[in-house]
C-alpha cells in the first residue's frame, strides 16, 4: 500500500507494526525540512506515532513555547513538533498549525487513532470502512492492495461528477471510501470501530461575522501584512524552492512580494501554447523580466499530451474533467528540473472576488430583483417555451432552461443556486438519468444564506469550500506529486480568508471590479498598465485537439463498444460525438472531455 504512493515520497518508504493496537502505520516520504533519517516517519513519542503529510510552517514558533513549557525535542522536523503538541493540547493542537497537512497520530494507550486535515484541503485524506477493517490514505490507489477493499462505485458519486466535473467531498467514487473535509478531524476507537467527526475551522464562520469597522488604505495595509507573513512562510525548507508564475494577478503579487527583499533571483516556471488564445507565457516573461526572477519557461504541445492524458486516471484516482490538470503535470515537471517545492497562487480568486462568474452573477440576481413583480410561475412557463425553440445543445438554449429554473425557484434560495455552479442542461441529464443532488455547501446556504452580507460572499464562500478543495487543489496536488514535487499555495494561509471574509464586499468587487483590494496592493509593486488585459484560465485548447491529433482518444473510448451502458445512453453520446465533430455542440463541448475522462477512468480502476 505505501509503496502505491513512492511517487509522492520517493526518499523514503517504512511500514511499522503496533500489534497491541491491532494497527499498522506507513509512510512515503519526500524530504522537505530535517533532511535527515531522524525526520522519517512513522516518528514516535511517548505512546505516540503520527504519520503525517505536509507542512507546519510555524512549528519554530510552536516548538518555542512548547520547550517554555518544559518540552525537549531530540529532532529538527514540523512532524516532531505536531507530536508534542497533540501531547499537550490534544485535539486542540490543530487551531495553532499554520501550514497544509493531513496527519494520523496513534494514542496506543488509549487506542485512538486522530486523522486531520488542513483548513482549506490542501493535503487529501481518504478514509475506508468496512467489515471491520478502517484504512487512510493520501490516494484512494493505496486501498486497492488491502484485500479487504471492495470497489464498488458509488452512483451517487457519478452523478455529481457529470454535474461537476470532479467528485465533491465528503463522497469518493467508490462506496465506503471518504474523503475527511477540510477543517475537520476524526477520531477512530479502534477496539469499537466508533469514530466522530468534528470541524475546527469553518470558513463560513468569519463570513458570519460583523465587517470590520476600517478604511480601505487601513484595510490594504492590513492585508498586505497578512500576505507578507503567509508567502514568507511558505519559504521555508531545506530544499530549493520556485514559483508557477502565469500572467494573473495572483502569481504576480506572489512573486513580487517574495523577489521585493531577496537578493537572489527567484526561481519561476510557466507553460504556455502555441494557440495564442490559450497562451499566457509571454506575460508572464514579462513580469519575470520586469521582477528580475530566474525564468523558465515551455511551451505545451500535442505530443506533450498524448504522453501525459494517458497517465491522468492513474494519478487522480477519480474522475476528474478539469483538462488544465495536462499544463498542471507539465509545469511540475518543469519545476522538478531545479527544485523540489513550487509555489502556486490557487485561492486568490476565491478570496478576492476574481471569477468573471461573480459579476455575472451580481448581474443575473439583479435582473431577477427587476422581474420579481411579474408572476414568476408564469414567466418562467413562457421562458421554458422560447427555450424549446431553440436549437438543442446550444449555449442559447441551456441559458433559457437554467432561467426558467431559477425563476420557479423561491428567492430566498435563488442566491444558492445561482453561485453553486455545475451543468444542469438537458444534455448532461440525457448522458446519465442519475437523481443529482446539490453538493455540499450549497445545500446547507439554501437554509442559511440571509446569515450573511452580501450574494457574492455567499458564491465567494461556496467556492472555497466545494470548487476549489475537490477542484484546483486536487489538480495541483496529483500533478506536482506525480513528479514528486512538493506543491504550497500562500493564498490559502487561513489568515488571509479570516481577514478577507471581514471586509466589505466593495473592497473587494467595485464598479465592476474583481479583487480590487488584491490588484490595489499589487500596483504598487508592478505597472497597472502591465497587468490590465482580459482574464484568461490555465487551460489547453482540448476541444480542437480532440478533433485532430487526438481524435484517437474519442474513437477508443467513444466507440458504441467501449461506452459503458450501465451510465450512459449510447446512442445519445453517439450523436453527441458526432455534433462535436462536425463543431455544432456549442456550449457542451465539456461533456465530451467529462465522458472520455470517466470511461478512461473506469477502464483503469474500476
Amino acid at each position: 500500500m505505501v509503496m502505491t504512493m513512492e511517487h509522492r515520497g520517493p526518499d523514503n518508504q517504512s511500514v511499522r507494526l503496533y500489534p497491541e493496537c491491532h494497527c499498522l502505520l506507513g509512510h512515503a516520504r519526500l524530504s522537505i525540512i530535517d533532511l535527515s533519517a531522524d525526520a522519517n516517519q512513522p516518528m514516535e513519542y511517548q505512546h505516540y506515532a503520527i504519520v503525517f503529510n505536509g507542512e507546519v510552517y510555524n512549528y519554530q514558533e510552536i516548538r518555542a513555547d512548547l520547550e517554555k513549557e518544559g518540552h525537549v525535542f531530540q529532532y529538527h522536523s514540523d512532524t516532531e513538533v505536531i507530536l508534542h503538541a497533540y501531547q499537550h493540547w490534544g485535539v486542540r493542537c490543530v487551531d495553532r498549525f499554520v501550514g497544509m497537512f493531513a496527519f494520523a497520530i496513534l494514542d496506543r494507550r488509549r487506542q485512538e487513532l486522530f486523522l486531520a486535515r488542513d483548513r482549506a484541503g490542501v493535503k487529501p485524506l481518504y478514509y475506508y470502512e468496512a467489515d471491520g477493517v478502517f484504512m487512510f490514505a493520501s490516494e484512494i490507489k493505496a486501498f486497492y492492495r488491502h484485500p479487504s477493499f471492495r470497489k464498488q462505485v458509488s452512483r451517487q458519486a457519478v452523478a455529481l461528477y457529470f454535474k461537476y466535473g470532479y467528485v465533491p467531498a465528503p463522497l469518493s467514487v467508490f462506496e465506503r471510501a471518504y474523503k475527511l473535509m477540510p477543517g475537520h478531524a476524526l477520531t477512530y476507537h479502534i477496539p469499537t470501530g466508533q469514530s466522530s467527526d468534528r470541524v475546527y475551522w469553518n470558513v463560513l464562520d468569519f463570513y458570519r461575522q460583523p465587517l470590520l469597522d476600517i478604511s480601505y488604505d487601513e484595510a490594504k495595509a492590513g492585508m498586505e501584512q497578512v500576505l507578507r507573513s503567509a508567502f514568507d512562510y511558505r519559504m521555508v525548507a531545506d530544499v530549493p524552492v520556485g514559483v508557477f508564475l502565469s500572467g494573473g494577478y495572483d502569481s504576480a503579487l506572489l512573486t513580487a512580494l517574495l523577489q521585493k527583499d531577496r537578493t537572489e533571483r527567484l526561481k519561476t516556471f510557466t507553460i504556455g501554447f502555441e494557440d495564442r488564445q490559450w497562451n499566457e507565457a509571454p506575460a508572464a516573461r514579462t513580469l519575470a523580466d520586469y521582477l528580475h526572477t530566474d525564468h523558465t519557461e515551455y511551451v505545451c504541445t500535442q505530443e506533450d499530451c498524448k504522453q501525459i492524458i494517458p497517465e491522468l486516471p492513474h494519478f487522480y484516482d477519480e474522475p476528474f474533467a478539469d483538462n488544465s490538470a495536462v499544463p498542471t503535470i507539465l509545469v511540475s515537471q518543469l519545476a522538478r528540473r531545479d527544485v523540489k517545492v513550487a509555489l502556486s497562487a490557487d485561492g486568490g480568486d476565491e478570496t478576492f472576488c476574481g471569477y468573471n462568474r461573480y459579476t455575472g452573477l451580481n448581474g443575473v440576481l439583479k435582473y431577477l430583483r427587476m422581474i420579481d413583480g411579474i408572476k414568476s410561475p408564469f414567466l418562467s412557463k413562457a421562458v421554458e417555451a422560447v427555450s424549446h425553440l431553440a436549437p438543442h445543445y446550444t449555449f442559447s438554449r441551456e441559458k433559457l432552461e437554467y432561467l426558467a429554473r431559477l425563476l420557479q425557484t423561491p428567492r430566498s434560495q435563488r442566491i444558492a443556486l445561482t453561485a453553486e455552479g455545475g451543468s444542469y442542461s438537458t444534455l448532461t441529464k440525457s448522458v446519465y438519468d442519475q437523481i443529482c443532488p446539490m453538493a455540499y455547501p450549497a445545500s446547507d446556504f439554501l437554509l442559511c444564506q440571509d446569515e450573511y452580507h452580501d450574494p457574492l460572499s455567499v458564491a465567494m464562500a461556496m467556492d472555497y469550500i466545494n470548487y476549489m478543495p475537490n477542484d484546483i487543489l486536487v489538480k495541483v496536488d496529483r500533478a506536482a506529486m506525480s513528479v514528486s514535487l512538493e506543491g504550497r499555495d500562500p493564498l490559502l494561509d487561513h489568515r488571509i480568508v479570516e481577514f478577507a471574509a471581514r471586509l466589505p464586499i466593495s473592497y473587494k468587487f467595485h464598479n465592476g471590479q474583481t479583487k480590487r483590494i488584491y490588484k490595489d496592493i499589487l500596483y504598487q509593486y508592478v505597472p497597472r498598465e502591465m497587468m490590465e488585459r482580459p482574464k484568461t484560465g490555465f487551460m489547453m485548447p482540448v476541444d480542437s485537439w480532440l478533433q485532430t491529433d487526438l481524435k484517437y482518444l474519442l474513437e477508443d473510448y467513444l466507440s458504441r463498444d467501449a461506452l459503458l451502458p450501465a451510465y450512459f445512453h449510447v446512442d445519445k453520446v453517439l450523436k453527441m460525438k458526432d455534433l462535436f465533430y462536425a463543431n455544432r455542440l456549442g456550449h457542451e463541448t465539456k461533456v465530451i472531455w467529462r465522458i472520455l475522462m470517466f470511461q478512461m477512468w473506469h477502464r483503469a480502476n474500476a
